[in-house]
């Protein structure tokens, strides 16, 4: 009884969103990405889309994301909207992270993407525009896939930051005491693969078109420079999604080391109260502005 209940719920959703679908203007680049990706599929073979493809979306959009990031060091303006204003970053921290990431994303990144033409194959994940799944069904699988990586993250993490064998992986992501965006990935390459393989989970469980590898990591990247970034901006619209944690939340483990192990949402750091000091130091911030008031 509760099956079909379910059932019928997730049916009338569907409906529901594919009648809002319906009511909104057509879309004006549906029809060059349709051609491109179209060319796309006449020019390249699908291990070429699959590996080559994946490797230079990721490439590309981590470190165009990180760009702005590191611009806003050079922007007197910006600084009022950094976290921890007494840890600038320092150039020569920069580069280090640079050569750290070139190596974890060629040399533990790359071969882990190589394997991504040989799932397709297996599972016959289709390559083909007509198999393309609607906006809103893509979005719907990345964000099971955020809330897969999520709880995986949160208990591995966790577990990293475990006092026997926290220096042997994690303290190199902790290295940086004050965050910003390009130190996302920044890690021991054991730590890339064991906290990586929460991005997998989902696309094992919820794949269903090529398209999903790039879209998910795409909103991956996006979340996690973000919360990486030192910065706390105005109107974010990431802040806008319900129980998001944003750079504050992730900021203050950084420079805690204790606690705030989620990486998206802050479900499991409420539920098992690993952000109580998070919440306290909030607490004594406000009273603290509110005497200087």
């Amino acid at each position: 009884m509760a099956t079909n209940e379910s059932a019928g719920i997730f049916s009338s959703a569907s409906l529901a969103v594919e009648y809002i679908d319906s009511l909104l203007p057509e879309n004006p680049l549906q029809e060059p990405f349709k051609n491109a990706w179209n060319s796309m599929l006449n020019n390249y073979t699908k291990f070429q889309i699959a590996t080559w493809g994946s490797l230079i979306v990721h490439e590309g959009i981590y470190f165009l994301l990180c760009m702005p990031g590191f611009l806003f060091q050079f922007i007197p303006y910006m600084k009022k909207y950094k976290i921890q204003k007494d840890k600038p970053e320092s150039l020569e921290g920069q580069w280090k992270c640079f050569k750290v990431l070139l190596f974890n994303h060629f040399c533990i990144q790359l071969p882990l993407i190589c394997g991504t033409y040989y799932f397709t194959e297996y599972f016959n994940i289709p390559y083909d525009w007509e198999s393309m799944p609607r906006w809103y069904a893509l979005l719907a699988r990345c964000l099971g896939c955020a809330v897969i990586e999520d709880t995986w993250h949160y208990f591995l993490h966790r577990l990293l930051h475990h006092k026997r064998i926290y220096k042997y992986i994690h303290k190199v992501h902790h290295e940086f005491q004050a965050p910003f965006g390009m130190e996302a990935e920044y890690a021991h390459p054991l730590e890339t693969i064991i906290l990586g393989t929460g991005f997998f989970i989902g696309i094992l469980l919820l794949c269903d078109h090529v398209v999903l590898l790039w879209a998910w990591v795409t909103i991956r990247l996006i979340e996690t420079i973000d919360v990486h970034s030192g910065y706390d901006i105005p109107l974010n619209p990431l802040n806008l999604i319900p129980f998001y944690a944003g750079s504050r939340h992730h900021d203050f483990h950084h420079m805690n080391f204790i606690g705030n192990y989620a990486s998206t949402f802050t479900w499991w750091d409420r539920l098992f109260g690993t952000d109580s000091q998070f919440n306290a130091y909030n607490e004594k911030m406000k009273k603290s502005q509110k005497k200087a008031e």
